[in-house]
């Protein structure tokens, strides 16, 4: 029987060939929905982050308006609800991806033999004309921007853009992130009044945007985009459409909730009273973090539990942290226990618990 090798670095043939951890739009830990957005961050589809700064007011959403016949079932969409037709110099909108450095090492930026790369993804708006896709060298502070033109309103429409190489600055082999790749929206003067960086230079912001359109100059205009794409070479591939388990646990390498239906009663973990009135209970992570994450719990909404008794959490935190688990320490708003005695972390009426490990 024939033994197919596995390589000793860098993802070859059809295996991981997508730089972009869900381009399909598939998974939406947060939620499916975020309304009212003035502000930047992570928000509806994984791994995407929303950068608005000061430019419009949106809401954000997994859609399942798709392109037919490709395979997709969810987008993620862009909707203006208060517009911005006269940006300030700073104003931004971008959607984005931020990528670690040591799942880049075989693109072999920074040598003579640099890997060209070329995206491809379908989008669709009411709003034509020129947008920006860039690729950010946060490592060595260069930059390089392609256009492309959305033709046709209200059309899906697949998009190929090819990078050159970048024979200058290698990558830092490690788990910050190394580039960002940024769907620009719309942005003020700052980043228009120069010549666009069609070729890898120097970071300069003037160069970064020049000739991009406005999404937020009207409440009627929207934004879907679907299928991105990024992987080595000069041509584009099919989309890599993996198997759901396998996209949520990259994206779980990042960000995770519990529980994972956000309106059942959970219970979180198990806990033992230390001192009569603090609880110590080790929580393992579903799968291992990037590195060791920051906790958002929602207030009010969780509960510590013993045989006989329970109460409110007053206040709870993280000790010992690590890439994959933590111990979590409790304190109810009541004493319910004596020192030795077992109880458990309850999540309740739709409290999550977020763990975050995001670039």
């Amino acid at each position: 029987m024939a033994i197919t090798k596995i390589p000793a670095s860098g993802f070859t043939g059809n295996n991981f060939k997508n730089i972009i951890i869900n381009g399909d739009m598939s998974i939406a830990q947060r939620g499916t929905s975020s309304s009212s957005v003035t502000s930047s961050a992570y928000r509806t589809v994984d791994r995407w982050y929303h950068n608005v700064t000061t430019m419009g007011t949106w809401t954000l959403s997994q859609s399942t308006d798709v392109p037919s016949g490709q395979g997709f079932a969810k987008s993620a969409k862009w909707d203006c609800t208060t517009a911005d037709a006269s940006p300030s110099g700073d104003d931004r909108i971008m959607f984005q991806q931020y990528i670690e450095g040591q799942n880049l090492q075989y693109l072999k930026k920074g040598t003579a033999n640099a890997e060209s790369l070329t995206a491809s993804f379908w989008v669709k708006s009411n709003k034509t004309g020129t947008y920006i896709v860039e690729i950010r060298d946060m490592d060595n502070s260069r930059t390089i921007s392609k256009s492309y033109t959305i033709d046709a309103s209200n059309t899906w429409e697949k998009k190929t853009i090819t990078f050159a190489g970048d024979t200058s600055g290698a990558l830092d082999n490690d788990n910050a992130g190394s580039i960002r790749f940024n769907f620009w929206l719309g942005s003020g003067s700052t980043y228009t009044s120069g010549t666009l960086a069609t070729s890898w230079q120097t970071y300069s912001d003037p160069d970064r945007a020049v000739g991009q359109v406005n999404l937020a100059d009207s409440t009627a205009n929207d934004f879907y985009i679907t299928g991105v794409q990024l992987e080595a070479g000069t041509t584009a591939s099919d989309f890599e459409f993996l198997p759901y388990d396998v996209n949520l646990r990259r994206c779980q390498r990042y960000f995770q909730t519990y529980p994972l239906d956000g309106d059942q009663d959970y219970p979180i973990c198990n806990m033992a009273n230390w001192n009569g009135s603090t609880y110590y209970g080790k929580f393992d992570f579903i799968v291992p973090f990037r590195t060791a994450p920051s906790w958002t719990r929602t207030a009010g909404g969780h509960r510590l539990y013993t045989s006989n008794s329970n109460a409110l959490i007053s206040s709870a935190s993280l000790e010992k942290v690590d890439m994959t688990s933590t111990n979590i320490v409790a304190n109810p708003s009541s004493t319910i226990g004596s020192a030795g005695e077992a109880g458990f972390f309850w999540s309740e009426n739709g409290a999550k618990n977020e763990f975050s490990a995001e670039l």
